[in-house]
């Protein structure tokens, strides 16, 4: 049975914190900012975290990020 390969592009969107969660950027950050609030872009910001929903799917796709 050869290796499980790490999904690339998931890499590259998420990475895990130090008790094992997985953290997440925005959407809706990248254009049209005139329309958006002060307060929305403001919280956009930050990071956030994956759901629980999603959170087995995703892991198995990151089989050996640390």
């Amino acid at each position: 049975m050869p290796k499980m390969k790490t999904h690339r592009g998931a890499a590259k969107r998420f990475k895990k914190t130090g008790s094992g969660k997985l953290k997440r950027s925005h959407a809706f950050t990248s254009h049209l900012f005139g329309n958006k609030s002060q307060k929305q872009k403001r919280k956009l910001r930050k990071a956030g975290m994956v759901s629980s929903g999603d959170f087995k799917r995703i892991r198995s796709m990151l089989t050996y990020k640390k």
